[in-house]
């Protein structure tokens, strides 16, 4: 049967309509809050986030405005679809309203949503934060991997253990990074069944459940000299250590 779906999401943010703009319809910007290394041509937005490497084309581009893009539609009548809606406020905030919209085809549509559901979550909340906190800053981004796991609720627990954290963890929760990324203390800004996001006074952190995958962390660091090869091996070394 499949799946048609739309996923809303809305915050006010004390960025310019320039600074989201830049955010959402630049390649630096993807890569300040996004997934992997980014790139925005004249007519597509290209992403590589470790094998994933989709090319969606752009379908609306109105600076400061609006900025969409999709993908094509697969003969399985797959397809998913970016929409950003920007509107300036007075005393230079700004809304943000995003829909992401598709459709996944099949009977077993039901995990994929919502895995989707809590990704796109975790994305918004990662724009938001940056956009909150880092806007108009550019950052490296940094994707690792860590070991195969057994089950995903067991590195969640270890994971939280390794970072101080309650289980389950929510925002405003403090954070102490120690060993190979430490030391420093940050902040819990999202958390979901598949997600935790960190943020520090110069980056953002996100680990992640990989499906069918080991535990991803992708992460923005926002340091002048930041060096993201060290800061990958660091974090491969810390899962590694943490998960065992």
């Amino acid at each position: 049967m499949g799946h048609q779906f739309a996923q809303r999401h809305e915050a006010e943010v004390p960025a310019s309509p320039d600074d989201v703009w830049a955010a959402i319809a630049t390649g630096p910007g993807l890569d300040s809050w996004f997934m992997g290394r980014n790139e925005v041509t004249a007519g597509a937005v290209r992403t590589v986030f470790g094998e994933y490497r989709p090319e969606l084309e752009i379908s609306e581009r109105d600076p400061a405005h609006r900025f969409a893009y999709r993908s094509g539609r697969a003969p399985d009548g797959r397809f998913i679809a970016y929409e950003f809606l920007i509107e300036g406020r007075a005393g230079g905030s700004t809304v943000l309203r995003t829909v992401t919209s598709g459709f996944l085809p099949g009977d077993d549509w039901a995990d994929e949503f919502e895995a989707m559901t809590l990704g796109g979550e975790l994305y918004f909340r990662t724009l938001v934060e940056y956009l909150t906190h880092f806007a108009g800053r550019f950052a490296v981004p940094v994707t690792a991997f860590g070991p195969p796991g057994t089950s995903w609720s067991r590195d969640r627990s270890l994971l939280c253990r390794g970072l101080g954290l309650a289980e389950p963890p929510g925002p405003g929760d403090p954070v102490r990074f120690t060993g190979e990324i430490g030391p420093g203390d940050g902040v819990v800004y999202v958390a979901n069944a598949h997600a935790i996001g960190l943020r520090t006074p110069d980056a953002l952190y996100r680990v992640m459940r990989g499906f069918g995958k080991p535990v991803i962390a992708a992460h923005h660091l926002f340091g002048a000299a930041a060096e993201p090869d060290q800061a990958r091996q660091a974090w491969e070394a810390w899962l590694s250590r943490t998960l065992a």
